[in-house]
Order: C-alpha cells, then structure tokens, then sequence
C-alpha cells in the first residue's frame, strides 16, 4: 500500500515519535503511517513495531479515510446498555435534592437505586454527572451578632490595614489539650505500608495553650497553663506586656469567652491603656486567625504525639513554637468586609427561604 504524506503532516508525525508526552499508542499509529509512506514493506513494518496485519491495515485505513485526525483516537463502539430514559433522571435528581429516604438521614447509591429501580453505578454516574455528593456534609453558623458588621470591619480592618507603632495579636486558649499515649507501640512506615497507631489510649492529663498570633509577622507568643479562667488569662496578658516593646500600642483580636470580659481583666486593661481589646462576632470564631495557628499546631504535632506526661505535651508544645518562631510565615487574610457581608446575607436569606 501506498500513502503519500505532505510536508506538515510529515512533520507532525515525526514529533508524535519524538514526544514523551504523546500516547504510545498516538504514537505507534504515528510510525505505521510514516515507514508506510517510506515504502518499507509490510512484512518489516509488523517485525519491527511487533504488530498483526489487521493493526497494520485498520491504521493504513484510517489515515486514508480521515487524515491525521483519524490517528489520534481509535472509533469507540456503541454502549449495549440503552441510556435512560429522561423521565428516569429526573427522578432520580429530586429525590436527591427534596427527599430522603424513611430509614436514613441521606441517600446512598444502593438505597436510591432501591427506590428509583436502577443499578447503582447509574445512579453514580447521574451525582457524578450533576456534582451531588449526598454523602457529604459541611458545618456551618450564620451569626446573629447584632453587631456583626461592626466587629467584622474592626478586626478585619486591623488584617488588612494595621494602625502604625502598633503590634496586632490574635489571641485564644486551646483548652483540654490531652498527654495521650498509646496502649502499644506503633510499627514504622515502610514502602507499600502505613505506619501504624493504636486506635486506644492512656490519658495522663491535660493542659490548655494560651497564643498571641503575631498576625503580621507570623511569630508565636505561647503559655501552657492548668486551667483557662481569668486569672490564667490575666497571668498571660502579663506575658504579652513584658514580651513586647512598651512604646507600641498592643490590639488583641479575641472572641467572646467570658473570660475575657472579666471584670478583673477590664481592671488590668485600664492600668495598661496600650493594650486594646477588639471582640471578633459571637459564633465567628473563623474571624480570628489563631484559629489557622491552632489547626497547624494539632495536625503537625499535637494528634498523632506520643505524650506519657502533662510535663512532656508542654515541652512538645513549646518545641513547635520555637521551631515555628525560627521561620515565621504569617497567614495571608484576603476577604474584604464587603464580600464576607455579601455571602453572610446571602446565607441568611437562603436560611429564610427554607424555614
């Protein structure tokens, strides 16, 4: 069989046979069609690729019939399984998003092809195709802090654009911070295999972890204490008072824990005018980024730890935070007040609309 190639289809084949990044299979196409085209018999073409007569003339065929185009894919065949019907679709996707089953909170594959009378995979490929995942769920808490807009713009304003000669805290406690040790030692990881971690444990104690997250320099001020009452609260703001340079102003972004509005804490803050207190919305603890510092701090080093003592969770503790305060990297807050009020009232009236 002949085959005449012009120069750009030439060309393009031979950089099928040179990329790495083409289908082996786009490429052994690819060489078929140019040893063709260099009149190299049939017969040396099927020992050197290692392919039968039928694969060498169905890809001859297909460049004849459909050009290079006709290289890049093989024809797929038709589904034996008919498609649904569309009435069977629509069903599917409004006992998805409007009901429930009568024994279960939600849907799984098994129990909604139960109901509806198709195989499962089919109802896969139907959340699949319109991104539903009844198996997920996410939290949420709209709040109703009558001031919620004041307070956002106040701590958010303090991210986004710091009062000068001053230093920035977020502020919390970690409380309940468990000495956990394992019923049995752990096997290590290994090539193929998991390390391993008794799902059952020895308690020796907790601690709770006060932090001032240097919001803009990324640093960590930390003390872990016994309890989480005013005076420990107290005992830290003294910490931040000695810790940082007397000549700037200190604003602490904190949430609405009792503890912190003690009158013994107001006390203290009247005596140390410098510091300044600024509350984050009730039931928004999101606003305030120690939280971020909190989530590292438990993943990193606090869940998986093997701890056999209060005395070694607080010397784990305060190891990550030298560690971290060697090379601080401050967390990037990026919404504007303005577009977390959009989404806010945004979820709101989706809350009236469904109740």
């Amino acid at each position: 069989m002949k085959l005449d190639l012009n120069e750009q289809d030439r060309s393009t084949l031979n950089r099928w046979v040179k990329s790495r990044a083409i289908d082996e299979k786009q490429t052994l196409r690819a060489r078929i069609v140019l040893m063709t085209a260099d009149r190299i018999a049939s017969q040396e073409i099927m020992d050197t690729l290692k392919i039968s007569a039928p694969t060498l003339n169905l890809w001859r065929r297909r460049f004849v019939e459909c050009g290079i185009d006709g290289l890049k894919k093989g024809k797929t065949r038709p589904s034996r399984v008919p498609p649904l019907p569309v009435e069977k679709v629509q069903e599917v996707l409004t006992l998805t998003l409007t009901g429930k089953p009568t024994h279960a909170t939600h849907w799984s594959c098994r129990t909604m092809a139960e109901q509806v009378g198709i195989s499962r995979m089919a109802v896969h490929r139907i959340w699949r195709e319109h991104q539903l995942k009844p198996h997920r769920v996410k939290g949420f808490k709209v709040s109703n802090d009558p001031q919620f807009e004041e307070k956002l713009r106040d701590v958010v304003g303090l991210y986004l654009d710091p009062p000068e000669k001053a230093i920035v805290f977020s502020v919390d406690e970690k409380s309940q911070i468990q000495a956990l040790d394992r019923t049995q030692p752990g096997l290590p990881i290994k090539p193929g295999k998991n390390g391993t971690m008794t799902h059952d444990y020895k308690r020796h104690g907790t601690t709770t972890l006060f932090a001032a997250l240097n919001v803009h320099e990324g640093t960590v001020i930390g003390e872990c204490l016994p309890k989480h009452r005013n005076d420990e609260f107290l005992k830290f703001l003294k910490l931040l008072d000695r810790r940082t340079d007397k000549n700037l102003a200190v604003h602490l972004i904190v949430d609405n824990y009792a503890t912190h509005k003690h009158p013994n804490v107001k006390a203290w803050l009247d005596k140390h005018p410098r510091f300044q207190m600024h509350f984050t919305p009730t039931s928004a603890s999101w606003v305030n980024l120690v939280e971020r510092f909190f989530r590292d701090i438990t993943e990193e080093r606090i869940r998986r730890g093997v701890l056999r003592s209060v005395d070694e969770l607080k010397q784990a503790i305060m190891q990550y935070l030298d560690h971290r305060n060697l090379h601080p990297k401050p967390y990037q807050w990026t919404a504007t007040p303005d577009a977390i009020l959009t989404k806010v009232a945004k979820a709101k009236e989706m809350l009236r609309t469904l109740h």
